[in-house]
């Protein structure tokens, strides 16, 4: 059992088997996860919802002013980025498909699937691979913050790399059938334990398997 294995036994054994809100279908994902950038979930869902009450069809929010979508959305932050990259998308699917859904997508491989979904602009590699692993049920492996720095902490990936290359080194080394337990388990350490500012390394069920504690806690590592 390689040590990528070993932490993500470890989380099943302290936060059991996560269970993640209702997928939604991939073009909501879409949507939900451009607004999910730069903020956190409440103020994803709050815009997303937004979004809805006002323009209840996709095709109403592609075709809507931009200055009424940035308004509905406002609450995401960063709404004048995130508006024209949603209905960007949109437009685009729209071209690509002759219809706007992304249902397709769900008989394209994981490959094609995230290939597919990087092409727009403001989707970048963390956005596919939710939609894909989230929506569509293939294996991904996405990378937020909290993922980034925890799998630095712990030396599951070099100092140096960057996130979006992140990705795929993660899911080399984390088996498939893991990913979607391992994404939303780590995210929870990095939340209630593992935090940016000040980890709360006392309590965490990883120390054994992580650089950081073994740095920082010399005596206690041993």
């Amino acid at each position: 059992m390689n040590r990528a294995t070993q932490i993500h036994q470890r989380l099943l054994d302290h936060y059991g088997e996560p269970v993640w809100r209702n997928p939604l279908p991939p073009l909501d994902e879409l949507v939900s996860t451009i607004l999910s950038q730069n903020t956190n979930d409440t103020n994803r869902d709050r815009a997303f919802n937004s979004l809805r009450k006002r323009f209840p069809t996709w095709e109403q929010v592609r075709d809507a002013d931009s200055d009424e979508v940035i308004e509905a959305i406002r609450t995401a932050g960063l709404a004048n980025q995130k508006g024209p990259r949603i209905q960007n998308a949109l437009k685009q699917i729209t071209e690509l498909r002759g219809s706007l859904e992304l249902d397709f997508l769900e008989d394209f491989s994981f490959q094609e699937a995230y290939d597919w979904l990087i092409q727009f602009k403001g989707v970048g590699p963390k956005t596919a691979s939710i939609v894909v692993l989230f929506s569509l049920g293939k294996p991904a492996f996405p990378v937020d913050t909290h993922i980034y720095r925890i799998t630095g902490r712990l030396g599951l990936r070099p100092q140096k790399m960057n996130a979006d290359k992140a990705h795929e080194h993660l899911a080399s080394i984390f088996p498939p059938e893991t990913y979607y337990a391992a994404h939303l388990n780590i995210i929870r350490l990095g939340r209630e334990i593992c935090k940016a500012r000040k980890p709360q390394c006392g309590i965490c069920p990883l120390q054994e398997l992580c650089d950081y504690y073994a740095e920082n806690y010399p005596d206690d590592a041993k």
